[in-house]
C-alpha cells in the first residue's frame, strides 16, 4: 500500500515572526535537524520512503510554530484473514501506527479529523477485492517492559470479487456434475461409453479441486469452496456407483433369466416326451379313474408353471435396471438443485 503520511504538531521553538502569516516549506534536509515523531507501522513486513528523484519528504512550518510533516511511504503489512467463507468472504485488515520510543505520557497520537482524516482516490481498484469502507480508531497498547503507547488504526473492509471464481471454479464444477448425469440416458449395456464418461468427470473434478487448493494458503479448516467442490465430487462419484449397481443387477438378472429359460426348455422337452408316449398307448384300455388322475396331474402342472411365470414377471418389475436410471434422472438433479439453494442462501 502506498500512502501519503502527514503529521501535524506544534513546536513553539520553530515559530517565527511574519507580517504576511505565510508558511515556510522545506525539503527533507531539515528533518534531521529538528524533532519529528518517531511513528512506525506495527506488523509491517516491509516499508520504505520513496526517493525518486529525491526523498519524497516535505516539511512546512507556520509562523505560530505549527508543523506539517508529509512523506510518501509504501507499506507491506500483515493481515489476518479468515478463509472459512472463501471465496464468498469479506476481510477486515488494519494498518497500525505507533510511536516507537515515546509512551502515552510523552507523546499522544490522535486522528486530526476522525474518519475524514482518510481520503482515497476513487479510481483505485484491487484485482480481487472491493474496498467497501474504511474507518479510523485509536486505543492504547501495552508492553510489559516499556509501558503504554498510543496506537492509531486504519480499518479496511474488503469484499472479494466473486466473478473470477464463478468462471474458474463454480461453473466448471457444475458442468462436470451435469455431464455425469448424461450417463443415465445412455443404454445400460453400453459399458465403454458409461465407464469412460464417469471416469472422465471424476478425474476432471479432482483436477479442479487440486488447482484451487494449490493457489490457496495451507489452512486447517474447511473453506466454502471446499464444501461446494467436494459435494460436487460426491455427486459425480455417485453417478459412477449408480452405473456399477445397474451393471451388477443387469448381470444378475440375465443369469437368472438364462437359468429359467434352460429350466423351461427342459420341462418342455419332458412334456413333449410324455405326450408322445401317451399318444402311442391305447386310450381305450385305460381305466376311467386313472385317466382322471392323469388329467388332474397335467392341469396342476400347468397351473404351477403359470405361477412361476407370474413370479418371474414380478421380479423383473422390482429389480428393473431401467427403473434405477429413471429414478436417478430425477433424484440426482433434484438433490443438486436443493444443495445449491442451501449453499448460496447460507454464504451469500
Amino acid at each position: 500500500m502506498t500512502l501519503y503520511l502527514r503529521h501535524y504538531w506544534k513546536d513553539e521553538r520553530l515559530s517565527f515572526p511574519s507580517s504576511t502569516n505565510k508558511s515556510m516549506t522545506f525539503d527533507g534536509r531539515l528533518v534531521k535537524k529538528i524533532w519529528v515523531p518517531d511513528v512506525f507501522f506495527v506488523h509491517s513486513k516491509r516499508s520504505f520512503i520513496h526517493d525518486t528523484t529525491t526523498d519524497n519528504i516535505m516539511l512546512r512550518v507556520f509562523p505560530d510554530g505549527h508543523v506539517l510533516y508529509s512523506l510518501r511511504v509504501t507499506v507491506t503489512a500483515a493481515c489476518n484473514m479468515d478463509f472459512s467463507r472463501f471465496p464468498l468472504d469479506s476481510q477486515t485488515c488494519t494498518l497500525e501506527l505507533e510511536s516507537y520510543a515515546y509512551t502515552d505520557e510523552d507523546l499522544m497520537l490522535y486522528w486530526k479529523s476522525g474518519d475524514e482524516s482518510l481520503s482515497t482516490d476513487d479510481r483505485i481498484s484491487l484485482s480481487q477485492f472491493l474496498i467497501q469502507k474504511f474507518h479510523t480508531t485509536s486505543r492504547l497498547a501495552f508492553y510489559s517492559s516499556t509501558g503504554w503507547y498510543n496506537r492509531l488504526y486504519i480499518n479496511f473492509t474488503l469484499r472479494r470479487h466473486i466473478f473470477f471464481f464463478l468462471l474458474q471454479t463454480y461453473f466448471p464444477a457444475t458442468l462436470m456434475v451435469m455431464l455425469s448425469w448424461v450417463s443415465f440416458w445412455i443404454d445400460r449395456r453400453a459399458v465403454p461409453a458409461r465407464v469412460s464418461l464417469g471416469i472422465t468427470t471424476v478425474l476432471t473434478m479432482s483436477t479442479i479441486i487440486t488447482g484451487v487448493n494449490a493457489s490457496m494458503p495451507r489452512v486447517s479448516y474447511i473453506k466454502a469452496v471446499d464444501i461446494y467442490l467436494w459435494v460436487s465430487f460426491v455427486f459425480v462419484f455417485l453417478s459412477v456407483l449408480e452405473y456399477a449397481a445397474v451393471n451388477y443387477l443387469t448381470t444378475v438378472k440375465d443369469g437368472k433369466d438364462r437359468k429359467l429359460r434352460e429350466k423351461a426348455r427342459e420341462q418342455k422337452n419332458r412334456t413333449e416326451q410324455f405326450n408322445s408316449s401317451a399318444a402311442k398307448a391305447d386310450t381305450n384300455s385305460l381305466e376311467p379313474e386313472k385317466q382322471e388322475r392323469m388329467v388332474v396331474h397335467l392341469s396342476l402342472d400347468s397351473e404351477s408353471t403359470g405361477t412361476k411365470k407370474k413370479g418371474l414377471r414380478g421380479f423383473s418389475i422390482i429389480h428393473s435396471t431401467h427403473a434405477i436410471d429413471t429414478y436417478s434422472r430425477m433424484i440426482f438433479p433434484g438433490a443438486y438443485i436443493i444443495f445449491n439453494l442451501i449453499y448460496w442462501s447460507v454464504y451469500c
